[in-house]
């Protein structure tokens, strides 16, 4: 796990090239704290730079940025390449390739050298990001993995090309004026962060999963970016798999998603430091631990992370599991000092404006990971694989009502119930939450209609899903300047053609929910403290088997993620695991009113809010003083208040 940067550039000078990729490098430590290497080639305009976490081969010959044994590549790497053991075997027996050290870099460059470009791609199995400089062809490739678990930005910055791992890398550059997107301030507050290709600056652009793009200097002359490339479509697997799903039975399809994990986690455990694992007790998390511990000849290090509110805690439950497993276990109870010590510095782990609140835990418990291991192992996946979300569920059963009344009948009747503001409505039926609490309690029934009359007026079920999982709604968003909130999912146009609406969401979510909320905020989490994570669940043959089973595997009974609940029985007593679905989120409706109050007052006082310029300052003041009355704002508080705190410690 490291940080690369560097620049493509039509007229730079070496000392231009060699200062800015360092400068870049600088903002970067946290990813990479143990070495740091640059390469440039100035006739070309070219130059790469790279921070090291140290994994795999601790000696100088893992050292980056690394040339081929041809001369013809020279890379810089982020991530790991998990089965660079057999690709390195398979290399030697076809092209008696000599290597001179044990890192997967240096497989992953041969591989390039012998098979080219597209064909290393396809038999890779990692998380990466890669600029790899051809220096036959001219071209500057940048590759990001399947599933997106490590990032890569990039943008045209006057007559270069630069890239790297964060935003923040690319605000050094000399002469740079980035300008904030209005339209991604708007998604942040809308789904809690900003969408690939988008970033929170105009014309910078987060390279999304699965894609290769090449450039060449004479791009840049013209300044106009190439298209991505699809190397690897989560759509044509999950198309793939609909069209000609597995004939197989459960026992056969649990015995081989077994293989197939044990396969994925134990390839994961290779390290030249310690490795453990996060453990919330949770169906993902357990069978993680449970299949490493089975692949481990000690005890496996876990880590939990917990709060008061029996609501928010899982500790209980992970402690249960960890000594059933038998691990080393370590847990961490928060306290309001640590809240206050952590939350203002989300504005500098997450190199843009972020705001799911379970950064806060994952912040802490990576925190806590890190003085103890080098490498964590996380659960994250399950859900968007094998159907775990409860949301699911219950946005089809709206489906199957709503579809029942006709569009232009819906559309009618939401349009008069959002006449009335959340306020009017709440001045109107408020009562109503004493004696039916279903209704929402004080102003919180206001929205509630609100919600459910822009829900009315959704025209299929992707639609309602954006309406379901997101925050601000509508003409109550309170971004000056826009009066509508765009679209959050990507390529609705390409969503593919099967009839079941489960995995409908499944795909939406794995295509935008997955790489652009989860795996953003497990990565910049951890490596914020130089913690490296990994991800069993993501293995791209777990994602295309997940794809061809049959929903009755995935989700039963009104529950989801049934065939992983069935694995982890084989490990684990049902009885340790089986309670409903908490998820790792925080109690930030206390903290605002609580530890937090005095620094969520300072950032959404009316100075403050006007001197942006980006928010309604009424719309916002309002929303804070309701809170703070009672009632439960803090979703959409928490989105405004991360964008303020970033714009703090951001200033443009």
């Amino acid at each position: 796990m490291c940080g690369i940067a560097g620049l493509l550039s039509v007229n730079g000078s070496s000392s231009h090239l060699q200062k800015s990729t360092e400068t870049m490098l600088r903002t970067l430590v946290h990813r990479g704290p143990d070495d740091q290497g640059l390469w440039l080639d100035a006739t070309q305009g070219i130059a790469l730079g790279h921070r090291r976490l140290s994994i795999l081969d601790l000696s100088p010959l893992g050292h980056q940025p690394m040339q081929s044994q041809n001369q013809l590549f020279q890379i810089v790497f982020n991530g790991e390449i998990y089965n660079f053991r057999a690709l390195r075997k398979k290399l030697e027996d076809e092209n008696h390739h000599q290597f001179r050290g044990r890192s997967d870099t240096e497989v992953l460059l041969a591989a390039f050298e012998h098979w080219g470009v597209d064909k290393t791609l396809a038999e890779i199995n990692g998380m990466f990001a890669i600029a790899l400089w051809d220096n036959r062809e001219k071209v500057l490739h940048l590759v990001r993995d399947r599933m997106g678990e490590k990032p890569l930005i990039y943008g045209l910055i006057g007559k270069e090309l630069a890239f790297a791992s964060e935003v923040r890398a690319l605000q050094t550059l000399p002469d740079q004026s980035l300008k904030l997107d209005r339209e991604s301030i708007a998604l942040m507050l809308r789904f809690n962060n900003i969408p690939a290709p988008k970033t929170i600056f105009e014309g910078v652009f987060k390279l999304e999963p699965g894609k290769i793009l090449s450039l060449t200097r004479s791009h840049i002359q013209n300044g106009i970016l190439p298209e991505a490339k699809s190397y690897w479509s989560a759509r044509e697997v999950f198309n793939a798999g609909w069209q000609e799903p597995r004939d197989i039975s459960e026992r056969d399809a649990i015995q081989q998603l077994d293989q197939l994990l044990l396969d994925s986690t134990e390839i994961r455990m290779e390290s030249d430091v310690p490795v453990g694992a996060f453990l919330s007790g949770g169906v993902d998390s357990s069978l993680t631990v449970a299949l490493m511990q089975a692949k481990s000849r000690s005890p496996v290090r876990t880590f939990t992370v917990g709060f008061e509110d029996p609501k928010y805690n899982e500790a209980g439950f992970a402690k249960k599991i960890a000594n059933h497993l038998g691990t080393d276990h370590t847990d961490l109870h928060v306290t309001d000092a640590q809240v206050l010590d952590a939350v203002p510095k989300m504005a500098h782990v997450f190199d843009e404006p972020f705001s799911d609140s379970s950064q806060v835990p994952t912040y802490l418990i990576s925190e806590l990971t890190r003085k103890h291991v080098v490498v964590s192992l996380s659960g994250d996946g399950g859900d968007e694989l094998f159907a775990g979300y409860n949301r699911y569920g219950s946005t089809l059963r709206m489906w199957n009502q709503f579809s029942k009344v006709p569009q232009v009948v819906r559309s009618g009747i939401g349009s008069m119930l959002t006449v009335p503001s959340p306020s009017m409505w709440t001045g109107a039926f408020g009562w109503l939450g004493k004696y039916w609490p279903a209704a929402g309690r004080g102003s919180a029934l206001g929205f509630k209609v609100h919600k459910f009359a822009h829900m009315l007026q959704t025209h299929g079920l992707e639609s309602l899903y954006a309406q379901m999982i997101s925050q601000w709604l509508g003409s109550d968003a309170p971004i000056a300047g826009i009066s509508a909130l765009p679209q959050v999912f990507k390529n609705i146009s390409l969503l593919p053609k099967d009839p079941d609406s489960i995995r409908r969401m499944m795909y939406l979510d794995s295509q935008n929910y997955l790489p652009d909320e989860i795996l953003v905020k497990v990565d910049r989490a951890a490596m914020a403290v130089s913690l490296e994570t990994r991800i069993p669940l993501l293995d791209h043959r777990i994602v295309e088997f997940s794809s061809k089973l049959p929903m009755s595997l995935l989700y039963r009974d009104g529950r989801g993620k049934y065939i992983l609940r069935k694995l982890l029985e084989r490990y684990v007593p049902i009885d340790l695991f089986d309670r409903p679905k908490m998820g790792f989120n925080a109690p930030i409706q206390f903290w605002l009113r609580g530890p937090l109050r005095e620094w969520s007052e300072n950032l959404l006082s009316e100075e403050k809010l006007k001197s942006g310029g980006y928010f309604d300052v009424a719309t916002v003041r309002n929303k804070w003083k309701q809170h703070l009355q009672g009632y439960d704002c803090s979703w959409e508080l928490w989105s405004v208040l991360m964008f303020q705190s970033w714009l703090e410690a951001n200033p443009t």
